[in-house]
């Protein structure tokens, strides 16, 4: 059997190889044995006898390659200081030798290329980090490849202000300033060559993170045309789909997308306001059961409903967005649904606090994880923390919410304490927790027992929406 390294150095060889180019020892013949590696004796005499360069052609063999070797070693016995270490033999040493280039790949390819920062050009890191610290020119990136895992998929390092990025058709987006952050995605606003204007957001994350996820989410089912096509049909006058205008890969590390202004987070409302005004409430879940109709039409489920994916539009309180795809999932491909395997997906991926028990199960979410989701958000922004809230442990939260699952009055006395329980909300959660795993939820009849509800209390979802 050919040998693919050098027993004594470590170099790859091709197959064919007799010497090994780079220490010059001769490579034991199958017939020799695999046991058995030659002294650097034996290779010095067998280089000797060797022919020399074929007449003619310029081209040295192996024999040329040998004597190189042989008088480097000569030189380097005379002059101690020129001996090198050599390299480790494989499977024979602690220390890893060097990681080779990849194919087609240069050393200047390792270095990053200037990024533009406030109109001059700073140069990247290159992978390491100075000892004397980040500098305020430079972007610390993270390196290539997959990013430290975290619980949320790759983390990703921020870029600094003034950065340029180029998206796929060409335009040219420029980070102004950091809106959010969190460990796996960076929301920044940014301001497009194309324009005058600065009400953009661009988010950023790890190449290979959730937001390539994201940007499949986006070609597939979430194109302009066809959310206009699904309002005309359904006589909408608003649809919360965000609108993707461009993406792309940046420095070979990061992903971006961005977007129009879609105003601010739920998230950050919610810090100041523990709890909504129920018609608030009843609100929202009307906006949003519009957005999961339109992208379960479309052969897909979100897969992580909450406050931090809900945006609302500043100064038109009615536009309800519902952003964060980095984990839906297509659950029909060309129309078929699924299969509900639990352990087919990693456990209790998502926002702990309010995943269905399909995903603590490890189970590829559906349309009625989505609804079951959607009913803990509301929920939890009506009458503040769910029993399991507290908690930290995936595993302790998935026991408890299966508890209250299997009893939606006993949730709800436990949310609602001494209040009088929302006979709405009640019909909700039991309706959808009553949902098989590929059944087809009935999305009009649900939104239209909320909507009821809102009508008696003298709101619309027409309405411009009020936190306090």
């Amino acid at each position: 059997m050919p040998f693919h390294f050098c027993p004594q150095c470590g170099t790859n060889l091709q197959p064919n190889f007799k010497f090994c180019p780079s220490c010059g020892e001769k490579l034991p013949c199958p017939e020799e044995g695999t046991g058995v590696v030659p002294t650097s004796q034996s290779a010095d005499k067998s280089s000797l006898s060797s022919p020399e360069v074929e007449a003619g052609n310029g081209k040295h063999t192996s024999a040329g390659i040998l004597k190189s070797s042989a008088k480097k070693r000569r030189t380097e016995k005379n002059d101690p200081s020129l001996v090198k270490s050599p390299r480790p033999v494989r499977g024979k040493s602690n220390q890893s030798p060097a990681k080779p280039l990849a194919e087609g790949q240069t050393e200047q390819a390792l270095c990053r290329s200037p990024i533009k920062v406030g109109g001059q050009a700073a140069e990247g890191p290159t992978g390491q980090a100075s000892p004397k610290g980040r500098s305020s020119t430079q972007a610390l990136t993270p390196s290539k490849g997959k990013g430290k895992k975290t619980k949320g998929g790759a983390s990703v390092e921020p870029l600094c202000e003034g950065t340029e990025l180029t998206d796929t058709s060409g335009k040219k987006w420029i980070l102004l300033q950091v809106l959010s952050q969190r460990a796996t995605e960076i929301y920044y606003k940014a301001s497009c060559s194309d324009s005058k204007e600065a009400d953009y957001v661009l988010k950023l994350g790890a190449k290979d993170g959730r937001l390539f996820n994201e940007q499949n989410f986006m070609q597939r089912a979430a194109k302009p045309s066809s959310v206009e096509k699904w309002m005309k049909l359904n006589k909408m006058d608003f649809l919360g789909i965000p609108s993707c205008l461009g993406f792309a890969v940046h420095a070979d590390s990061y992903r971006f997308l961005t977007f129009p202004n879609m105003g601010q987070s739920l998230q950050s409302i919610l810090e100041g306001n523990k709890c909504l005004p129920e018609t608030t409430v009843l609100q929202l879940a009307c906006r949003l059961i519009d957005v999961l109709d339109y992208i379960h039409s479309n052969e897909y489920v979100h897969g992580d409903i909450c406050a931090e994916h809900v945006f609302i539009k500043s100064g038109q309180e009615s536009q309800v967005y519902l952003a964060g795809y980095g984990h839906s999932f297509r659950y029909a491909p060309g129309g078929q649904h699924v299969e509900c395997r639990e352990g087919s997906k990693t456990p209790h991926e998502g926002t702990v606090e309010f995943i269905s028990l399909d995903a603590h199960k490890g189970a590829a979410p559906s349309r009625r994880s989505d609804l079951q989701s959607l009913g803990l958000c509301l929920l939890r922004w009506l009458t503040g923390p769910l029993p399991w809230s507290d908690l930290t442990q995936p595993a302790q939260v998935a026991t408890q919410k299966q508890k209250f699952m299997d009893d939606i009055p006993a949730l709800m006395r436990h949310c609602f304490k001494k209040n009088r329980v929302s006979n709405p909300f009640q019909k909700y959660l039991s309706a959808v927790v009553a949902l098989q795993y590929c059944e087809a939820p009935d999305y009009p009849g649900l939104r239209g027992g909320l909507a009821e509800a809102l009508k008696k209390l003298g709101g619309a979802v027409e309405q411009p929406l009020r936190f306090s």
